[in-house]
């Protein structure tokens, strides 16, 4: 008996649903204008199908302050926007629980929304996971962030190493190019050389073979002569 009895409570169990870890990600920082909106994500990861039970709720904690307050809750398929606090008519609820979105849009932005805004979620059976929170700084102009500032020396060290290569690539074409037609003129004038050799030879070969032909004429001529006087 009592081993049956261990048998069916391992099967309830193994059948049992049981709760797994739930990863929540907001933003790390968001800057805005004074008089703007902002878009505050949260969306989560759930080995789980989204759940019709699936719960999203913010809070804000100011800066200076320890405590925070409820802005936003929503369960049952239902918003619960703030109707009392800093955001009074300020706050849309912009997500999507069914694609696990569940963003909040705060309107109209002022010095006093600075702070620490917490987004929380829960998929049943998925309920265990630590909330994820995103700082809000409204300015009345943004600033410069470091990122940017880092990115444009990056790209402009890349830039210069590019620009860099580029000249040196081009430097070696054109010696290249230049001893090219330095060889090519050279060679072009061996070959000049050798046919102006060939052209003042060629007059001096044909004046002296024209001598020895007027020569062996002469010759013939005198051979001719002493046998007519012979006969």
């Amino acid at each position: 008996m009592l081993l049956f009895l261990t048998l069916v409570s391992a099967a309830l169990v193994a059948i049992a649903p049981q709760s797994q870890a739930i990863v929540i990600y907001t933003g790390w920082e968001r800057h805005a204008l004074v008089g703007s909106e902002i878009r505050l994500s949260c969306s989560f990861f759930s080995w789980r199908w989204t759940s019709e039970d699936v719960t999203f709720s913010w809070n804000y904690r100011p800066d200076g302050s320890r405590d925070g307050i409820s802005i936003f809750h929503f369960t049952g398929g239902l918003p619960y926007l703030d109707n009392k606090g800093p955001f009074r008519d300020r706050l849309e609820f912009v997500g999507n629980p069914q694609r696990r979105d569940g963003s909040i849009l705060i309107k109209n932005l002022d010095f006093n929304d600075n702070g620490t805004f917490t987004c929380d979620a829960k998929n049943p059976p998925d309920i265990v996971g630590r909330p994820s929170s995103v700082r809000l700084l409204v300015f009345d102009k943004l600033p410069v962030q470091a990122g940017v500032i880092t990115g444009a020396i990056i790209g402009a060290v890349l830039g210069l190493l590019v620009l860099i290569v580029v000249i040196y690539y081009l430097m070696r074409f054109l010696v290249a190019r230049r001893v090219f037609s330095l060889s090519v003129s050279k060679h072009g004038k061996k070959g000049k050389g050798k046919e102006g050799s060939q052209q003042r030879q060629g007059p001096a070969l044909y004046a002296a073979m024209d001598q020895s032909k007027l020569k062996a004429s002469a010759s013939e001529k005198k051979k001719q002569e002493s046998r007519k006087d012979k006969k």
